[in-house]
């Protein structure tokens, strides 16, 4: 069986025929729509808003959220979540996954936590593609230290006024509505709330932000000017937004595992291609034992973060929250991206440092892998503190 991107997959004994045949249908779009495009899309530092909709009509979109809202819920599970995630990672650009797919941490809070009279004004308009929400957390006084948030929200009368600034927020000069993560209580975990901007109202304005890697993913920093805010616009309790944000971060962290790991499986398969290819000193570089052992070493590492990516996605599934596990899976899952793609580039040598290849765009977007979400340390650390360290 030749090494490629489908026999790096372990099989699972949790899927099914409804998970493959969703597999089959992502895949096919994304030959269809992303393949052909993927390398001038990421020269162009953007795609076409279009792939929102195409992507909605798929039902890429809609995936595990409400039908009331134009969702597909009824049968679906955190499975066929990673399918689409390792799929889209086949075109080997994570700033399309970041940017297509920024629904899946922005508009959770509004579903989970926001009155049926938000959901419904603003969860068919994302879902159709119409419309693109981004989440707005982090901020340049720090990034995963979400309890010391610093944006503020006032009540006046019927209005919030949000001042402050967010950065590095994906999707921020394309989204039309905004989830904030805003202070309008005291200091600490206890006063934070989520609340709902509009993008076009007064005061709202943003500044494009140039990256090392997403080239593609429209990345910014937003600044709020005394934007007023309906007050039924808040999403949740006041004051209640803390645990909102903790409970994203953990299916954030899920699904980022399953890109990094489908990332490394595409930097396996280019190696080995290209090491089946490439003649050195009379044979195939494939036949160089140094080469074959550095597949070896890529495989198996794939195969560890692997097995630790379907326990967490099962017990995720049975309705666990295994914070501890999901975190240290996290970085497993990244540092498995961050090795393959390293020896993927050695076996690829100048050929992989040329851009439009995947593992070279890979290589670029291992450091924002590793950081968003969650950096190693901060996943660390909570690993340590949910063990009772």
């Amino acid at each position: 069986m030749p090494l490629d991107f489908d026999s790096t997959r372990l099989p699972s004994p949790h899927l099914t025929e409804s998970h493959e045949a969703w597999r089959r249908t992502v895949r096919a779009f994304v030959d269809r729509e992303i393949m052909p495009h993927v390398n001038a899309w990421d020269e162009a530092e953007g795609f076409p808003r279009e792939l929102h909709r195409k992507a909605a009509a798929a039902g890429l979109i809609g995936l595990g959220y409400p039908e009331v809202y134009g969702g597909v819920r009824d049968g679906v599970d955190v499975f066929h979540s990673m399918i689409s995630s390792e799929e889209l990672a086949r075109a080997g650009a994570g700033g399309l996954i970041a940017s297509l797919m920024t629904h899946g941490i922005g508009l959770p809070p509004i579903i989970v936590l926001g009155s049926d009279e938000l959901k419904a004004r603003v969860a068919p308009l994302v879902l159709s593609g119409e419309k693109i929400i981004a989440l707005c957390v982090t901020e340049p006084s720090g990034g995963s230290d979400v309890a010391n948030i610093r944006t503020r929200a006032r009540r006046d009368r019927d209005h919030y006024v949000v001042s402050g600034e967010k950065t590095l927020i994906t999707s921020g000069c394309r989204a039309d509505f905004l989830t904030v993560a805003v202070r309008t209580g005291g200091e600490g975990a206890a006063g934070l709330s989520f609340l709902l901007v509009e993008a076009d109202r007064p005061g709202v304005s943003r500044s494009k932000l140039d990256k090392m890697g997403w080239w593609m993913s429209d990345t910014a920093s937003i600044q709020f000017d005394d934007v007023r805010v309906p007050a039924a616009n808040l999403i949740g309790a006041e004051n209640s937004g803390f645990a909102g944000i903790v409970a994203n971060f953990n299916m954030e962290r899920l699904g980022m595992a399953a890109q990094a790991i489908a990332f490394a499986r595409v930097c396996i398969e280019d190696a080995a291609d290209w090491a089946r290819q490439r003649q050195t000193f009379g044979k195939p570089l494939v036949k160089h034992q140094v080469i074959r052992h550095k597949l070896a070493e890529m495989t198996r590492h794939v195969h560890a973060s692997s097995a630790l990516l379907d326990n967490c996605a099962w017990r995720v599934k049975n309705g666990e929250t295994p914070v501890a596990e999901l975190s240290l899976l996290k970085v497993q899952a990244t540092r498995t991206m961050e090795f393959c793609a390293r020896e993927a580039m050695q076996i690829l040598g100048g050929a992989g440092f040329v851009r439009g290849h995947r593992v070279e765009r890979i290589y670029r977007e291992v450091r924002v892998m590793a950081i968003g979400g969650g950096s190693e340390e901060i996943m660390l650390d909570l690993a340590a503190r949910q063990m009772g360290l």
